[in-house]
C-alpha cells in the first residue's frame, strides 16, 4: 500500500463499517520509501474473503493485494511475556525458554521477560505450558509473513 498518511486508517475503517474483524495487523515501511507491507489477517468463509480482497482492491492506496495462505508461506510473530519469577521457579521457567528457544531479556529479583518468535501456534502453546505461572504482561507483534521460494510481492 502506499506509504501515505490515512492509509492504515481507510483499511481498518472499510473493516470496521462491514463488521469484519481484523485478528492481526502490521504495517512498515518496504524497501521502497513509498510503499509500506501491510500484513492482515482475519477469517471468514471464502465468500467473505473474497468479498474483503475486491473491497480492498477498490481502495486507491492498495497498490497490490496477494493472499499468503493460496500458496507456500512462512508467518512469524513475535512475543514479549512478562512472568512472576522467584526462587526454584526461576529455573523452571529458564528450562521452559530453552525448550521453546526463547529468549529471557530482562531479569529483575522478581520477573522475567521472555522473547518468542514462531508461528502463532508456537506461541500459544508456549501461554499454556506457563499453566501455573503468574502472568503479568503479555504483548505480540501480530503477524508477518512472506512468500516462500521464487515468488514474492512486486509491483
Amino acid at each position: 500500500m502506499e506509504n501515505e498518511a490515512g492509509a492504515l486508517s481507510r483499511v481498518a475503517g472499510l473493516f470496521s463499517a462491514r463488521g469484519y474483524n481484523i485478528e492481526s495487523l502490521t504495517v512498515a515501511p518496504t524497501e521502497d520509501a513509498s510503499l509500506s507491507r501491510m500484513t492482515l489477517v482475519t477469517r471468514g468463509s471464502d465468500e467473505i474473503l473474497e468479498q474483503i480482497t475486491k473491497q480492498l482492491n477498490k481502495l486507491v492506496d492498495v497498490v497490490k493485494l496477494l493472499d499468503l495462505t493460496e500458496g507456500p508461506h512462512i508467518e512469524r510473530e513475535m512475543m514479549l511475556v512478562k512472568v512472576h519469577a522467584v526462587g526454584e521457579h526461576r529455573h523452571e521457567l529458564k528450562r521452559l525458554a530453552d525448550i521453546f528457544r526463547g529468549r529471557i531479556v530482562d531479569v529483575t529479583p522478581h520477573t522475567y521477560t521472555i522473547e518468542l518468535t514462531g508461528a502463532g501456534d508456537k506461541l500459544d502453546a508456549f501461554i499454556e505450558a506457563l499453566a501455573g505461572t503468574t502472568i503479568l504482561e503479555t504483548v505480540r507483534s501480530g503477524v508477518s509473513g512472506i512468500s516462500r521460494g521464487e515468488k514474492s510481492l512486486r509491483l
